[in-house]
């Protein structure tokens, strides 16, 4: 599954976004660098064993270990001491990344109701695209019966590129299903 989206961006996307973007060299074509999904419990104050299933959940989404975040700052409007475990988040790179895409992509957003693509708006001016997700359920690895609280997550796309119209363009010949 991941060798079908690398071999994809390098016998498609490359030539396509060469030919469109007008690049001299192969290596100034923009790629993806890493993905990173972010799950954040401000609830794991009160109760910690929220987190548990948290972790459980991303790694079973992600296919590798997550790692705690804790807080960095206390705030006492939010019951919130600095070192507390408030979330959890991974980074993906090479064939993990690839695969995880892929399955975002095909299988995940296709599961969202009333789904009609995700916003080209989602850009941080630097290439990067950030997309949230409100539901772990849209991932199939998720069983339903298991889940205690529905969790959002943030999952941050890193390329290479350096404005967000290259990144556009890369994500949509990747197959990222963009709004018209």
């Amino acid at each position: 599954m991941a060798a079908r989206l690398r071999e994809h961006y390098q016998k498609k996307v490359v030539p396509a976004l060469i030919k469109d973007q007008g690049y001299t060299n192969v290596m100034a074509v923009p790629k993806l660098a890493k993905i990173t999904i972010n799950i954040g419990l401000g609830e794991a104050t009160q109760n910690p064993k929220l987190l548990d299933g948290a972790v459980n959940e991303l790694a079973s989404i992600s296919g590798q270990r997550p790692v705690i975040t804790k807080a960095t700052k206390s705030i006492a409007a939010f019951k919130l001491r600095e070192g507390m475990p408030i979330g959890c988040m991974v980074t993906l790179r090479g064939d993990r990344m690839f695969e995880f895409f892929d399955r975002l992509v095909n299988v995940a957003l296709a599961r969202v109701r009333d789904f009609r693509g995700v916003s080209p708006k989602s850009f941080d001016g630097r290439g990067n695209y950030t997309l949230g997700v409100r539901d772990q359920l849209i991932f199939p690895e998720i069983d339903y019966a298991k889940v205690d609280k529905a969790k959002g997550m943030n999952v941050t796309i890193a390329t290479t590129a350096r404005t967000d119209a290259e990144s556009l363009a890369l994500l949509r010949l990747m197959g990222m299903p963009f709004r018209k």
